[in-house]
């Protein structure tokens, strides 16, 4: 598989190179050349495969001849090493969770294929230590800490919002050590973002450091995201021949990767964004002008997204055409009250909790489902509602057990460097050289 960047066609390299570069010279994403639709043979029977058989079928093709089929199976296994349960919510509303990895989001999996994929690389000579720099809205660096700590030959630089995360998500990102350096940024998750692109292209920096980033821009986290659409189509009742997603959305690579699998033959009727106020790409589809949006503050901490990075390879998939994105993608945002009494309100009806992220899918599937009658939708649930404990529980009132994932981590120390700005982490990236 050959990949280009948006900026410029001609820039083209492959998996490997996509990859340890994170994001090309001219600043352009990486993009498929070509995406080849799967046998429709396999698409009619995907419930008579395994989890290891679906992900080779759907991501061979993105890995090319870098990666042999042996090492990739390994590497897959790794990588979705947990479950991924789809559960009937309500009549035509399913969702599929998420949160059943390390970390408890749904971004472990992309983490920890990227791990391993650069590990993969480097024990096979390529000889130099990589930089791995990360922006998080929260799960991202939770994902990414976990499934990089202690990988051999890599440094990871984990940039968060100071005072923008929740305090679990804090802590799963600044109580590691060794090869983890957490960096609390003074700003926003944009601003976050817009260190680690200016530092992935700066050529005192570059001279000395080999970066490459674990961000959904590169294309080792949205490529294995794709699965999770398969393995929830293997999850439906047969009587369910095609189903839409309500994808709560940030920087929309997990969208993406939806947009995808549907390219790649699954039989996805619609797309649903669901977002919260920060909202560029609905208020895109209704005034047909991109603008993007200094980022709120909101209760989905993870979606507090003002310029959403993967909207280029969205807009770059429909050939920038407006009304053909229209025909297959739906965009709706909710506020934090609408959040909270999705919350209450799932758990009463349903006897089923929500995070502030899986609440406003839910609001997606449930707007979508009532303007499209007899329409059978799924929304993700893309991290565990402990990790917003204080929040959830003054909503429904209750003592929850803490999950195993989470428990060891509430007495550990944080540790993390803050910077106010660009100048201050160059500083910093420079005093660990």
């Amino acid at each position: 598989m050959i990949y280009f960047s948006l900026n410029n066609k001609n820039h083209r390299v492959n998996f490997r190179e996509a990859l340890l570069n994170g994001l090309a010279p001219d600043r352009g994403l990486y993009f498929p050349e070509s995406i080849i639709p799967l046998r429709k043979s396999f698409i009619s029977n995907l419930s008579d495969y395994d989890k290891i058989e679906i992900s080779l079928e759907v991501i061979s093709q993105f890995i090319g001849d870098q990666i042999d089929e042996e090492s990739l199976k390994k590497i897959i296994e790794h990588s979705i090493d947990f479950e991924f349960p789809l559960k009937k919510i309500e009549e035509n509303i399913s969702v599929l969770e998420l949160f059943h990895g390390p970390s408890m989001a749904f971004k472990d999996v992309g983490a920890r294929f990227t791990s391993r994929c650069l590990s993969h690389f480097i024990r096979r000579g390529y000889d130099k230590k990589v930089t791995v720099l990360v922006a998080t809205s929260g799960d991202t660096g939770a994902a990414v800490a976990s499934g990089f700590h202690r990988v051999e030959g890599v440094d990871v630089f984990i940039l968060f919002p100071k005072n923008k995360i929740s305090n679990i998500q804090e802590r799963q990102i600044s109580t590691f050590s060794d090869n983890i350096f957490p960096v609390e940024v003074d700003g926003t998750f944009d601003d976050c973002q817009k260190i680690v692109k200016d530092a992935l292209i700066d050529k005192d920096l570059t001279s000395n450091f080999n970066f490459t980033t674990a961000n959904s821009i590169n294309i080792s986290r949205w490529i294995p995201q794709t699965l999770y659409y398969f393995f929830a189509y293997c999850q439906l009742p047969s009587d369910i021949k095609k189903s839409s997603f309500s994808i709560p959305s940030g920087n929309y690579g997990n969208l993406f990767s939806a947009i995808v699998s549907k390219e790649l033959g699954l039989p996805i009727e619609n797309i649903i964004s669901s977002n919260n106020i920060n909202n560029p790409v609905e208020r895109y589809f209704k005034s047909g002008n991109y603008a993007p949006m200094h980022s709120k503050e909101t209760l989905s901490n993870a979606m507090d997204v003002g310029d959403p990075s993967n909207f280029k390879r969205v807009n770059k998939i429909f050939d920038l055409d407006l009304d053909k994105m229209r025909e297959t993608i739906y965009a709706y945002s909710f506020t934090d009250y609408q959040t909270r009494d999705a919350i209450k309100d799932v758990l009463k009806n349903f006897k089923y909790i929500c995070d502030p992220h899986g609440a406003i899918g839910y609001l997606g599937a449930k707007k979508y489902v009532g303007n499209n009658l007899g329409s059978h939708c799924i929304f993700l649930e893309t991290a565990h509602y402990y990790k917003f404990f204080d929040e959830i529980k003054s909503l429904i009132g209750n003592e929850f057990n803490v999950p195993s994932q989470l428990a060891s981590i509430l007495n550990k120390e944080k540790n993390s460097v803050a910077v106010k700005d660009y100048i201050d982490f160059k500083d910093y990236i420079n005093s660990n050289l």
